[in-house]
């Protein structure tokens, strides 16, 4: 089997259902045959990887441990799943606090143990700022450091494919801007259906708005339908992303990046962006009045939980982030 790399790949918190999902989708793409499953539930991790390698994936070079020191030692690649779990009832912000302790911990470790890592991946919730905790704290350059935001913009791709029974791969410019939560930007007026601009398709502004509403509560509904937060998805998306980093196919859904803008400032957020093999890269939406009003709305709700992590000494002050990390 060819692998697209042979440089380590590290997925933090394998031993749960998104870890051991991340794990069996990267060997599956063939990103790398050398992957540590790093967790600190011995039993789970540990039985992880004797799954994996039950599978019998070729040249593979699978190795666990719960010494964070081992995990991190040398890994160029790094995707984290490693905080709480989202419980019906709860929202992506009741994670807050200690999901950001456990950001920052992840960030020191990066920091310690291989601050030559090429692109790291955050996706445990509210992954806006837990990407944002491990980003100050790593000291990497805001390039090499993304957050998981695209399931956003894939449940509405997907709402809307289910509305006109079409090909979700049919509808296309389906994107949402700024946070990963209740206080999304949902962008509908770069959408086509077939080609065909969605302000043509006989929508209703009640209708859509419903789609809309569906597509915020995307994770929740998996959670009251399945019994758990979703967990196939948010690996195969995050897998996708750093098989981009390592110089496979372009990752072009919206991912969730650090924003410091004259309208924008010192946030994570997500963006029409791109990663390649030379980081992540962001440009500016477009879209019509009441959108960018949303993601307005959404940019203030950042900075509020920006701030309340800075309250909580997880992070210091803004004007105190370049002691932490030089590259912001």
């Amino acid at each position: 089997m060819k692998y697209l790399t042979n440089e380590k790949l590290t997925i933090v918190g394998a031993g749960g259902m998104i870890g051991s999902n991340m794990a069996q989708t990267a060997l599956m793409l063939g990103l790398t045959p050398n992957i540590c499953l790093y967790d600190i539930f011995e039993p789970g991790v540990h039985g992880v990887a004797e799954e994996m390698y039950h599978c019998g994936f070729e040249n593979a070079n699978i190795t666990w441990t719960v010494d964070p020191a081992v995990a991190f030692k040398d890994a160029k690649y790094i995707v984290s799943s490693g905080g709480a779990p989202r419980k019906e009832g709860m929202t992506r912000e009741d994670l807050l606090k200690g999901n950001c302790q456990i950001a920052a911990e992840f960030g020191d470790y990066i920091k310690k143990y291989c601050p030559d890592v090429k692109h790291v991946v955050v996706i445990f919730n509210p992954a806006d700022v837990t990407a944002l905790t491990a980003l100050i704290h790593s000291g990497l350059k805001p390039c090499q450091l993304t957050s998981l935001a695209a399931l956003d913009s894939t449940r509405l791709q997907s709402n809307l494919a289910k509305e006109f029974g079409v090909p979700q791969s049919s509808v296309t410019g389906a994107h949402t801007y700024g946070g990963h939560g209740e206080q999304m930007a949902v962008f509908a007026s770069q959408v086509k259906v077939d080609g065909k601009p969605l302000a043509e398709m006989g929508l209703t502004p009640e209708r859509f708005a419903e789609i809309k509403q569906n597509t915020i509560q995307g994770g929740s509904a998996i959670i009251k339908l399945r019994g758990r937060s979703s967990f196939q998805s948010p690996a195969y998306c995050a897998i996708k992303m750093i098989e981009a980093s390592m110089g496979g196919a372009e990752f072009t859904l919206p991912a969730g990046t650090y924003v410091n803008t004259d309208k924008f400032k010192n946030v994570m957020m997500a963006m029409p962006t791109t990663i390649d093999k030379t980081g992540v890269h962001f440009v500016e939406p477009t879209g019509t009045p009441e959108e960018l009003a949303a993601l307005d709305a959404s940019y203030a709700h950042l900075c509020k939980m920006r701030d309340e992590i800075v309250s909580l000494g997880i992070i210091p002050a803004v004007a105190d982030w370049k002691k932490e990390n030089p590259n912001l």
